[in-house]
């Protein structure tokens, strides 16, 4: 499929994105998500995500509600989704982080990052930087594995 050329439109959407994602909580939530919240099991997920009184749900939500108003962007067209990809992998970093327990988690939360995986499947960029992203996720948790073992 031919790339699509961005509009000036589709590059204020982007930037403003990045905007969005520089607010310092937002930042404080995207650093947990990333980096310290490392789900092995369903009950683990919703240990965060289905508990309000978690001091982290609110990172939660904010980080994934934020993944899937983007990625909703691109499915209605609002920005060129090459641009989008280009310009964004944290929504696919996250979707791979939980790909081990997707399954489990949609039995209970149906509609969970359903925009972000449409992104993956109806776009070949999309789903060539999500398979990059899932790979290196794999990679990451047999080292943090190893880790784990070697301590015990």
């Amino acid at each position: 499929m031919e790339r699509m050329l961005a509009t000036p439109a589709d590059a204020e959407i982007i930037l403003k994105l990045y905007e969005l994602r520089t607010e310092p909580v937002m930042r404080q939530a995207r650093a947990w998500m990333a980096g310290e919240w490392w789900p092995q099991t369903a009950e683990d997920f919703f240990a965060v995500a289905s508990n309000p009184t978690d001091p982290h749900n609110a990172y939660f939500r904010q980080v994934t509600t934020y993944w899937e108003m983007a990625a909703a962007l691109v499915l209605h067209g609002a920005v060129s989704a090459d641009l989008f990809v280009d310009c964004n992998g944290e929504g696919f970093f996250l979707l791979a982080k939980l790909s081990h327990i997707l399954v489990a988690i949609r039995e209970q939360m149906p509609t969970f990052m359903n925009k972000t995986s449409e992104v993956v499947s109806r776009f070949s960029a999309a789903s060539a930087r999500y398979e990059l992203v899932l790979k290196n996720i794999e990679a990451r948790r047999k080292v943090m594995a190893a880790k784990q073992e070697s301590k015990l």
